[in-house]
């Protein structure tokens, strides 16, 4: 279906019903944020560390090269800024709404599934040696060669959260769904062959690889766990962009699923008339008036449409 727009659905006009509409899912994404704010909370589980084991786990402490505080600016706030922008060259407030409510699905679920995991699991980083002893004294039970951490308690705790890598998880989540975005409105898979606009739907996955690699580089994470949380993110990713949004090779793939409801609820004649309207150029044509026995020459805006329904009507005169 060709880019018809029959008048502009704008946050003014639609965008109470649209949000009225989906209000549960609304609901469903806060109760998401408070049961990964829970997950963040508790303690996890505290995996068998030994002796033996050290010897994969002495990496040095280091910073975050992406601090933990970047993941949201770059995952969901620049993903929701280029959405806006689009929404103010298109004036669409179905594609406003349902890219940004399947943004955020996609970044709640991807965490509270990766919270649930690292709190199960309890991986100990590449640095818990560390973490568990910070003045490099090591200590072990005598019987079962378990570690007897002394360094501080949430330091430690964090030790115990390696797999799946929230980073990587998160910037797949947020920059996938991005990357799903922009391959349906430039219409990426159009094929015509502009390898230019596969360029641009892979630039939001080249920086999330990048943010993942960064947690190999920085010994928080195994590359196990930043193999599985990107794949887990781009998954999630995935499903929710294709749950609000058709695939970006399919004729409608510039657009909602929501917005072609709407145009489907307007009768066939309307959205015909408005494409004749939009694709027919404005015409100027001379009218000689000869009323009051006068001569005048004017010009008027000439339209298929009207001048047929103007002869109509002249003839049902006659």
């Amino acid at each position: 279906m060709a880019d018809i727009q029959l008048g502009a659905h704008t946050i003014r006009s639609h965008g109470t019903k649209v949000v009225k509409f989906h209000k549960h899912d609304w609901i469903i994404l806060v109760l998401l944020a408070v049961i990964d704010v829970i997950l963040n909370v508790i303690e996890p589980y505290h995996r068998f560390v030994g002796r033996d084991m050290m010897t994969d786990l002495r990496y040095p402490m280091k910073g975050n090269t992406v601090p933990f505080w970047a993941v949201p600016l770059i995952a969901v706030v620049l993903p929701i800024f280029i959405i806006a922008a689009m929404y103010y060259k298109k004036n669409n407030v179905y594609d406003l709404h349902n890219a940004i409510l399947g943004l955020l699905f996609s970044v709640l679920i991807t965490a509270v599934l990766t919270d649930a995991i690292k709190d199960a699991v309890g991986r100990p980083r590449p640095d818990f040696f560390w973490r568990c002893f910070p003045d490099g004294i090591d200590k072990y039970d005598p019987f079962t060669t378990g570690v007897i951490c002394h360094g501080e308690k949430s330091v430690i705790k964090e030790g115990h959260k390696s797999f799946p890598s929230g980073h990587s998880s998160w910037s797949f989540a947020g920059l996938g769904f991005l990357a799903w975005y922009l391959s349906g409105k430039i219409k990426a898979f159009d094929r015509k062959g502009h390898v230019a606009k596969l360029c641009i739907v892979l630039l939001p996955l080249l920086c999330a690889a990048l943010i993942a690699i960064s947690r190999v580089d920085d010994y928080w994470h195994h590359w196990q766990d930043v193999f599985t949380g990107g794949s887990l993110g781009l998954v999630v990713a995935s499903v929710c962009y294709l749950q609000f949004f058709p695939p970006p090779s399919a004729a409608d793939g510039w657009g909602p699923h929501a917005y072609f409801r709407v145009l489907a609820e307007v009768p066939a004649g309307t959205i015909l008339a408005a494409t004749n309207l939009a694709s027919r150029p404005a015409e100027m044509e001379t009218i000689y008036d000869a009323s009051e026995g006068g001569n005048h020459l004017g010009l008027r805006e000439s339209n298929p449409t009207y001048n047929d329904m103007e002869a109509g009507a002249g003839d049902r005169r006659l």
